[in-house]
């Protein structure tokens, strides 16, 4: 679970312990992450990136942020030297500034400075407390990966995460994601993390509304 890039499975657990039963298996992994969760986590501080992606199979006949069946994930790394500190992870509605602001507040402490593209949802940062730093991408050659490296580096390992944990279960049939737990994952001389997370398909009845939550 806390090793491996792609994550791992209820299945997977179940081949690894030879438990003939997937349920024991699902509750026993579900329990784990669970466990993972350190309560009254201290919020992020000092400088702290933000950014939100998409997450779910290819639309057809939509641009931009238009989306039908797409999750909307924000994520907040913070800066430690060249690499990253600790994180937080949620699934929001919408990119509005009430939602943007609402994730914010409740995972980055005041006074703290936040970085971000320059959508218009994070506008009311600076009156809130926050110092904001804003890099206009459209002003530079560079990819959003370079300008904003932390939060792209944990949205490429979670995606990954994704692809390997639930390979057939997730599919483009992302109905609902909700997050109970992370971990750190070694990309090199680099650190990121990858979350942990539970599935909502059409089929399945998961865990929900819980709280995305970070590294501790």
């Amino acid at each position: 679970m806390t090793s491996q890039k792609n994550g791992v499975s209820a299945v997977g657990l179940q081949q690894v312990l030879g438990w003939g039963s997937y349920q024991t298996a699902w509750t026993c992994l579900h329990k784990l992450r669970r466990a993972m969760i350190r309560p009254g986590r201290e919020r992020l501080a000092g400088t702290v990136e933000v950014d939100e992606s998409y997450l779910g199979g290819a639309e057809e006949g939509v641009r931009g942020r238009q989306t039908e069946d797409k999750a909307l994930i924000v994520v907040g790394a913070e800066e430690d030297g060249r690499g990253i500190g600790r994180i937080r992870l949620r699934h929001i509605p919408d990119a509005s500034s009430s939602s943007l602001l609402a994730f914010v507040q409740d995972s980055i402490e005041p006074g703290s400075t936040v970085h971000t593209d320059g959508w218009l949802g994070y506008l009311p940062l600076e009156a809130n407390d926050y110092r904001h730093r804003i890099t206009y991408l459209k002003d530079h050659a560079e990819q959003a990966s370079d300008l904003l490296p932390r939060v792209h580096r944990v949205f490429s390992l979670l995606k990954r995460w994704l692809l390997g944990t639930h390979q057939e279960p997730a599919g483009s049939n992302i109905s609902r994601i909700t997050w109970t737990s992370s971990h750190s994952a070694s990309t090199g001389a680099s650190r990121a993390a990858g979350a942990n997370c539970f599935i909502a398909s059409p089929n399945r009845l998961w865990q929900r509304n819980q709280p995305l939550i970070g590294r501790s």
